[in-house]
C-alpha cells in the first residue's frame, strides 16, 4: 500500500465486509419477503415458503463451520491453550447473558415467546460478521481472526443448547 493510506484501506475493507455480509443479505431478505407476500400472501410466506428452507439454513450453518475449520484447522490445533482461554469465558458469558435477559423478561411478566428470543438475541455475539471482518482486515493467521473463529465455533453449539433449554 501507499504510505499513509493503510488506514483508509482498512476502513474500505471494513465497509466492504459489512456491505457484503450484512447489507446485501438483509436487502435480499427484505426483497424476497416483499415479493413473495405481494404475490402469494403472508400466510404462504410463513407457512409455505419459509419452511422450505428450514434444512437449508442448518446445512449452511454446518457448511460455514466446516469451511472455517478447513481454513483455520492448523491455527486452532497449534494454539490449544489460546482456544481454551477464549472459549471458556465466551461460554460463561453467553449463558449468563441469556439467563439475565430471559429472567428479566419473565420478571417483567413477558410471555415465553418474547422472553426466550430476547435472551437469545442478547446472548448472540454475531461472530459471523466478526469472522468476515477480522479475516478481511487482519488476515487469516492473525490472533484477531483466531479469536473470532473460536467465538463462532463456540457460539453455535452454545446457542443450540440455549434453544433446547428455552424450548
Amino acid at each position: 500500500p501507499i504510505p499513509g493510506t493503510e488506514k483508509e484501506y482498512k476502513w474500505d475493507t471494513l465497509i466492504l465486509s459489512v456491505v457484503l455480509f450484512v447489507v446485501i443479505p438483509l436487502a435480499g431478505g427484505i426483497m424476497t419477503r416483499s415479493v413473495i407476500t405481494k404475490k402469494r400472501g403472508v400466510d404462504y410466506f410463513q407457512n409455505g415458503f419459509i419452511p422450505k428452507f428450514g434444512n437449508v439454513t442448518t446445512i449452511g450453518l454446518l457448511l460455514t463451520l466446516v469451511i472455517i475449520f478447513s481454513f483455520q484447522g492448523n491455527v486452532i490445533l497449534e494454539n490449544p491453550l489460546h482456544i481454551v482461554l477464549i472459549a471458556v469465558p465466551l461460554i460463561i458469558q453467553t449463558f449468563l447473558i441469556f439467563f439475565i435477559a430471559y429472567l428479566a423478561s419473565k420478571a417483567l411478566k413477558l410471555p415465553h415467546d418474547i422472553a426466550a428470543p430476547a435472551g437469545m438475541i442478547g446472548a448472540s455475539n454475531f461472530f459471523e460478521l466478526a469472522v468476515a471482518v477480522a479475516i478481511s482486515l487482519f488476515g487469516t493467521q492473525s490472533p484477531v481472526a483466531l479469536a473470532t473463529i473460536v467465538g463462532g465455533l463456540v457460539e453455535v453449539p452454545v446457542m443450540l443448547t440455549l434453544v433446547k433449554i428455552a424450548n
